[in-house]
């Protein structure tokens, strides 16, 4: 009889945790169990319920591979509460058999798996394709994972700028832009709350104050590094510079983590309808408006930098500083003002990455800027980290090499190939694909 009430209580506990769930959610976390299992496993879900936690959805299954025993697994899916206003219901963690999945890990399968692969294609009858060209399906293909790649190649062109906008004048790798983008990130979600507060969003008015606010925001955080991190460690060997940009890096980190929390803050998605460009049978190219937008908006900040640096006065007296400082320093221009305000430069082109991760890609965690400044920075260095222009075809070629590598080989070997890619190009061209790597000292 006992055993008998068990189950019962057991079945309706569960009915009722399946209720706090809908469809959507437990489509997304039976999704994401692939990711987490060996190629070509078999699965079989057993069970759905609540998990450990409130707002916690866990799926017992079994998992089996060829040649081996079946093993019964859980995942569990951690979604927003319902007192999180614009986060609510948003998936923002996975736990694979009780051990929480690192914010690196997560944001990967987020970005790259559940978002590129979880959702079902697109119902050829859903877009209106009757005037987009017929391509063949090779390049249709293409076509897709390039424009896929647009956002990436924005992030990674912005980041890979504010490198090479420092060390192109001092010799030296600020190791902490990465963690700019991610306060880029945690104050584009301010900027749009501020703006919904007020109730006065819309798509476009919430994007301008999203990149309004994480500009400003950071700008202000790289004077502040400059004034009381940089400054004092001018005339310093380059080790103890080195060593202040990751204890600035961390503290940075750990500054966004007490003001943010441990949870990722995610954005609702604005102006995500698909539009189609191109299709080839029942493959249908598409993009949505959003990612263009915030892609051109990177694009077009890149290009300004660029311009700046190689047409405006600013620009010129950046170059003399960078040739030769002390020679500049005799023809009046001030060294110290310049690296001030490229400073400021590459920090708001940190935060303007860091809001495209937020608006394309949903949130990025306060860890999250670490592998995203790392990457970058291999993009800079591939295309030469003394010349801004070279580091921004860098970033391009990083963002290009990661959808080639993506489209044809195992998606978990990404990053050990970049990395791999750049040991290889050190070895081969210690200076860079396109400008001057040279790793040599300056001092402003």
């Amino acid at each position: 009889m006992r055993p008998l009430l068990l189950s019962i209580l057991l079945g309706l506990v569960l009915a009722s945790c399946g209720e706090r769930f809908d469809t959507d959610q437990q489509r997304l976390c039976r999704q994401a169990i692939p990711a987490v299992n060996a190629p070509g496993s078999t699965i079989a879900i057993e069970r759905i319920g609540e998990g450990p936690r409130p707002a916690m959805l866990r799926i017992v299954y079994v998992a089996g591979s060829e040649g081996g025993p079946a093993r019964r697994r859980t995942i569990d899916c951690l979604f927003a509460g319902e007192g999180q206003g614009m986060q609510r219901g948003a998936l923002i963690g996975i736990a694979n058999d009780g051990q929480p999945m690192s914010d690196a890990s997560f944001y990967l399968l987020r970005r790259f798996y559940l978002e590129d692969r979880a959702e079902p294609p697109p119902d050829p009858g859903a877009l209106s394709t009757g005037s987009v060209p017929q391509l063949p399906h090779g390049l249709a293909y293409g076509l897709q994972q390039g424009l896929s790649a647009l956002p990436s190649a924005a992030i990674y062109a912005l980041l890979a700028c504010a490198y090479a906008l420092i060390y192109g004048l001092t010799g030296r790798i600020i190791l902490s832009f990465g963690e700019f983008a991610a306060l880029g990130a945690l104050s584009a979600v301010i900027g749009a709350a501020l703006l919904v507060s007020f109730s006065a969003s819309t798509p476009a008015t919430g994007l301008v104050c999203a990149f309004a606010v994480a500009i400003l925001v950071c700008a202000l955080h790289g004077f502040a590094m400059g004034r009381f991190v940089l400054r004092p460690l001018a005339r310093a060997p380059g080790q103890q510079v080195l060593i202040a940009t990751i204890g600035l890096a961390i503290a940075l980190s750990e500054y966004l983590r007490l003001s943010q929390g441990p949870e990722l803050r995610w954005l609702p998605p604005v102006l995500n309808e698909p539009w189609a460009v191109a299709r080839a049978g029942d493959f249908i190219v598409a993009v949505t408006p959003l990612a263009l937008a915030v892609a051109a908006a990177g694009f077009a900040a890149t290009t300004g930098l660029l311009l700046l640096i190689g047409r405006s006065a600013y620009g010129r007296a950046w170059r003399a500083v960078a040739d030769d400082a002390r020679t500049a320093a005799l023809f009046g221009i001030d060294a110290r003002a310049v690296h001030d305000k490229a400073l400021i430069l590459a920090c708001a082109a940190s935060g303007m990455a860091g809001v495209i991760v937020t608006a394309v890609y949903g949130g990025m965690g306060f860890a999250g800027g670490f592998a995203l400044g790392l990457k970058a920075l291999v993009g800079a260095i591939l295309g030469g980290i003394g010349s801004p222009a070279g580091a921004a075809l860098g970033g391009l070629c990083i963002a290009l090499f990661e959808v080639l590598w993506s489209s044809l080989m195992p998606l978990d070997q990404r990053d050990i190939a970049v990395y791999a890619l750049l040991a290889l190009v050190l070895i081969l061209r210690p200076g860079g694909f396109f400008g001057d790597g040279t790793l040599a000292p300056r001092h402003v």
